[in-house]
């Protein structure tokens, strides 16, 4: 069970980045420096930078639960005799 978590873990973190690097930037940053204006035109309508933050937003919240919810299937050892 832990295995196919990290593996969803894995394939949320990839796609978090792929969305967070299509998505408008907001202010001038790094983006205006290498031509910023050519990237907005590519992706097209101002409609489609709304469905890109919300599955931003809702990307980052599964990625958060699952990664909280693989906490309860890792097991630590007991430590005997020791201070921990």
């Amino acid at each position: 069970m832990l295995v196919g978590l990290t593996l969803l873990i894995a394939l949320i973190c990839v796609l978090l980045t792929l969305v967070v690097l299509i998505q408008n930037p907001k202010g001038g940053g790094v983006d205006s420096t290498f031509g910023g204006q050519s990237a907005n035109q590519m992706f097209g309508a101002a409609k489609s930078t709304d469905f890109v933050e919300k599955l931003t937003w809702g990307l980052a919240i599964i990625l958060f639960a699952l990664c909280f919810l693989a906490t309860f299937f890792v097991s630590t050892p007991a430590v005997e005799g020791g201070m921990f």
